[in-house]
């Protein structure tokens, strides 16, 4: 399992936690929002799933990964 902190702009309640938790889940990976911090902490199978697979995932919900 490879683990990321990805920096994600555009969260601002539980509802935009919910949302990138589950987007997350349904690729395959976990995931851990920080709000404050504006994080998202994600694990996930390298052999299974691309960073970029991950990244665009995030994005087409709206939010944006810097």
């Amino acid at each position: 399992m490879k683990n990321v902190t990805l920096n994600v702009e555009g969260m601002s309640c539980n509802h935009c936690v919910n949302t990138v938790e589950k987007t997350l889940k349904e690729l395959g990976a976990e995931g851990k929002v920080n709000l404050a911090a504006k994080t998202v902490e994600v694990s996930f199978n390298e052999s299974a799933l691309t960073l970029d697979a991950i990244k665009e995932a995030i994005e087409e919900q709206g939010y944006d990964v810097v």
